[in-house]
């Protein structure tokens, strides 16, 4: 897990004080903290885990190093996707920011988002090809999910997720078509880079991707979560997408055809109206609502929630979210029943 998270002063305006709070950072620590394209934000790495509970753990450790750096510059650590009060962004330097400052104007240099990122393992790139083909419509659910950032700047967005709006002026943010192969991924990479817009590989700015830094799918579409009870529902069901397509595919179940356009079309809805609104079916693409899309979720992943012994675990953390968001229980969904360190505040839902 990859976890952004904003560094405000005590007024709650963010401030620059990434660089102090990483220079700090203890030696030796398994956890591990970077630097973004902005001074007013710090991402958190938690180490590879097979269980929720031992994922959580990391979680909270790495959001509580986070925010104890911080204070040592007057600053606190808050997981939240934008900065609900005006802000005048200060770039990291450093080669790369600098030449993206540069080139791509105020969408580098007055960007602030705060994404939460899950990797998934993954056995061979073939698998990965699979796995982005097969869990593309659900990606919206997800956001849905996860819509952390309705006030930005001093304004009410109307969004839930305002996020996904700043995040869509880099070129290459969003959904992709079904690949089918390695050999059309590889094609598809290489032509964007070829366009000279962007600048390499790691400017494909995609809902999901295979990795080339590691062995694994990485998921990109949520909002990082204000509690961290909720990022971990997120990972779970990434991690059951990810295992329920690669059963899929080994027998040979075939991808939805769902064109990118419909799925920008989801997203779009997901942002706009978070968990109390509506959303198209991931999987007939028609109008529907957001609950009804979390419940197609649950369903399609429940074995493979089962099979890690979290199934209750993420159906009581959706019903928790929903409630939040003041949309209906999904069906057959208990009380919840988690524990956590912070309490999430009410999502905006139209």
């Amino acid at each position: 897990m990859e976890e952004e998270l904003l560094l405000v002063d005590e007024r709650g305006i963010a401030t620059p004080v990434a660089p102090y709070a990483l220079a700090d950072a203890p030696a030796g620590t398994e956890l591990r903290l970077g630097a973004e394209i902005q001074q007013e934000m710090i991402e958190t790495q938690t180490l590879p885990r097979l269980t929720t509970h031992d994922l959580y753990a990391d979680i909270v450790e790495g959001r509580t190093l986070a925010d104890t750096l911080a204070r040592r510059h007057g600053a606190r650590a808050v997981a939240v996707a934008m900065s609900p009060l005006p802000l005048r962004p200060h770039a990291t330097p450093g080669p790369r920011y600098d030449q993206m400052m540069a080139r791509y104007g105020l969408t580098a240099k007055g960007t602030l988002v705060c994404g939460c990122h899950v990797h998934v393992v993954i056995h061979s790139r073939e698998e990965g090809v699979a796995v982005l083909d097969r869990i593309r419509t659900w990606l919206p659910a997800l956001l849905a999910l996860t819509a952390n950032s309705p006030f930005v700047g001093g304004v009410d967005t109307g969004h839930a997720s305002y996020r996904f709006v700043a995040w869509h002026q880099w070129q290459s943010a969003g959904p992709t078509d079904v690949f089918g192969s390695v050999e059309a991924y590889d094609r598809f990479e290489r032509l964007l880079v070829e366009t000279g817009v962007i600048l390499d590989k790691a400017m494909l700015y995609l809902d999901a991707r295979v990795s080339h830094k590691q062995p694994t799918v990485e998921i990109r579409v949520a909002d990082v979560c204000l509690d961290a009870r909720d990022t971990v529902v997120l990972a779970a069901l990434v991690r059951a997408l990810v295992d329920t397509a690669v059963g899929e595919w080994r027998s040979g179940v075939a991808p939805l055809a769902t064109p990118s356009a419909a799925l920008r079309l989801a997203e779009w809805q997901a942002a706009l109206t978070g968990v109390g609104g509506k959303l198209p079916h991931p999987v007939t693409g028609r109008e529907g609502t957001a609950v009804a899309a979390l419940d197609a979720l649950l369903t399609h992943t429940a074995r493979a929630l089962d099979s890690y012994g979290d199934l209750e675990l993420v159906r009581s953390g959706v019903d928790r979210i929903l409630r939040s968001g003041e949309a209906p229980a999904v069906s057959g969904t208990p009380s919840p029943g988690a524990d956590g360190c912070v309490t999430s505040s009410p999502r905006r839902s139209r």
